[in-house]
């Protein structure tokens, strides 16, 4: 999921950069693109509960909604314009991989903040990233120092912070989440848009953003919030390390983009950076505590709990449940059950 999630958004970054070309405005189209995504993701809600199909995830709740609200100003609002303003001004091969440093962003939030665990693998393979992204950034390579490159390292900021408070929320429907966040932050973006004087461009354009924003930013969306839920924030970051690669191998065949010594070097830099946080395993002695969620689950391995009358059976099902102490040893990831503090 974490992948597919990657490789949509990846491709959507020189896609973005088309429309950029035909003249859209910036702000404008991170509004077309978010808005796209929040109707298309809104029609597949409200289609399920048309067709009487079951909720297959627990509901946002009245305690989620602040996040929520952080979530769409950070990651909604915020990353989308800097992003946007960022590849008006960079080269798209360039703007792609750079966008790498989104995951070192996502990586350092969840470990100082979060405390989320992060190993001597990890941060190697963070330096190697991140060295890769200097590279990328220095004056005469393809990206050169200036406002693109500024303006593309805040978008990644604002996506860390992101990315990190959706990790909240990771228990919940991603349909709804996303839906919510692209409606919302799109509404914003195009009023504000619109306020400092955009005009909508010609219909190609806005059908084009219409079917780049549902799968680059919904559908994306959608798949990183379930990787979250199983992998954690800091590894799903490692994994979404793969998107700005796909979009830069997709902007060299539509931009006929050279090739030069600042792009390879960067790339493989980044690629021994990938490699670390993607061979990474992590298994010790762990204790799980009393714990009372709703999410989308099976019975496996991890504390058990009773089924009250009403309760689904069959599985994967979703109800608010309790998990009992238990202590063991396995391979796992920071994911649900597993967001205990390490010695």
């Amino acid at each position: 999921m974490a992948l597919a999630s990657a490789a949509l958004f990846g491709a959507s970054t020189p896609l973005a950069k088309l429309l950029l070309g035909g003249g859209v405005d910036p702000w404008l189209l991170a509004g077309l693109l978010y808005l796209g995504s929040g109707i298309g993701l809104g029609l597949v809600h409200l289609a399920r509960g048309a067709l009487g199909v079951p909720a297959p995830e627990a509901p946002l709740r009245r305690v989620d909604l602040p996040w929520l609200g952080l979530v769409i100003l950070f990651g909604g609002d915020v990353g989308p314009v800097l992003l946007i303003l960022g590849l008006a001004h960079t080269a798209a091969s360039s703007a792609a991989l750079l966008l790498n440093l989104e995951r070192l962003a996502t990586m350092a939030i969840a470990w100082v903040v979060f405390k989320e665990n992060v190993d001597c693998r990890l941060l190697i393979g963070a330096a190697s990233i991140l060295g890769g992204a200097l590279i990328l950034s220095w004056s005469g390579g393809p990206a050169g120092l200036g406002v693109g490159a500024v303006a593309i390292t805040g978008a990644c900021v604002a996506r860390g912070v992101d990315n990190n408070l959706t990790r909240k929320l990771s228990s919940a429907d991603p349909v709804q989440i996303a839906a919510i966040k692209g409606a919302v932050a799109g509404a914003v973006n195009l009023a504000l848009a619109f306020g400092r004087g955009a005009r909508l461009p010609d219909p190609t354009s806005v059908a084009a953003a219409g079917v780049i924003g549902p799968f680059g930013y919904g559908v994306s969306l959608v798949l990183f919030v379930l990787a979250l839920r199983h992998l954690g924030t800091a590894r799903t970051g490692a994994y979404f390390s793969t998107a700005p690669f796909l979009g830069a191998a997709l902007a060299l065949l539509l931009f006929r983009e050279p090739v030069t010594v600042q792009l390879v070097g960067a790339a493989m830099l980044m690629t021994v950076g990938v490699y670390l946080h993607l061979s990474e395993r992590h298994e010790h002695d762990h204790a799980h505590e009393l714990m009372d969620h709703d999410h989308r689950h099976v019975h496996d391995e991890h504390p058990r709990h009773v089924h009250q009358a009403g309760d689904l059976t069959g599985e994967p099902h979703t109800h608010r449940h309790q998990h009992t102490p238990l202590r063991h040893k396995h391979p796992h990831y920071p994911d649900l059950h597993h967001r205990h503090g390490h010695a």
